[in-house]
């Protein structure tokens, strides 16, 4: 009886270029994500101190 031999993927490691362009792809998503909720944030401080200059809005509460 001949003892059969089963073939075996051969593992391999990560792929070191792989990972880093991965993590540089991931990298770039979640800063631009971050530098547009940024400027989000710009944009509405930025109007309201301009309303605010205007006079079309208070930050005093007015009385009943």
């Amino acid at each position: 009886m001949a003892g059969g031999r089963v073939a075996h993927p051969t593992l391999k490691g990560p792929s070191v270029v792989k990972e880093i362009a991965i993590g540089i792809a991931l990298g770039l998503c979640a800063a631009t994500v971050w530098k547009m909720h940024h400027w989000n944030e710009q944009r509405k401080t930025r109007t309201f101190y301009d309303l605010l200059e205007k006079g079309e809005i208070s930050v005093v509460a007015e009385e009943q």
